[in-house]
């Protein structure tokens, strides 16, 4: 796409996540370990803690194996908590 900005010509260019499902075994891993949190995993869990990088779980999401779930907690002030679920095509895609 190009655009002009401040008189500058500027060209962006978005990277193309794979859209088809491919399953590897890191996406597998990844839903293996979903479906063991009914209530969903939060995404740096996903990311610091098992080492899965932001592509993949983006991939998973565009894909439809997995879900984003955003919850409002109000305490003194309000948090909003963003959740990684695994869907039922995740289940599918898993059993094989």
């Amino acid at each position: 796409m190009r655009s002009i900005l401040w008189g500058y010509r500027m060209t962006v260019s978005r990277p193309q996540l794979p859209r088809k499902p491919r399953s590897s075994p890191e996406w597998r891993q990844a839903l293996q370990l979903l479906a063991r949190s009914p209530r969903g995993t939060i995404e740096d869990v996903l990311e610091l803690g098992h080492g899965f990088s932001r592509e993949t779980l983006a991939t998973l999401v565009l894909n439809g194996l997995a879900m984003v779930m955003t919850e409002t907690l109000s305490l003194d002030a309000t948090i909003k908590i963003e959740r990684m679920r695994i869907t039922d095509a995740g289940r599918r895609a898993i059993r094989g």
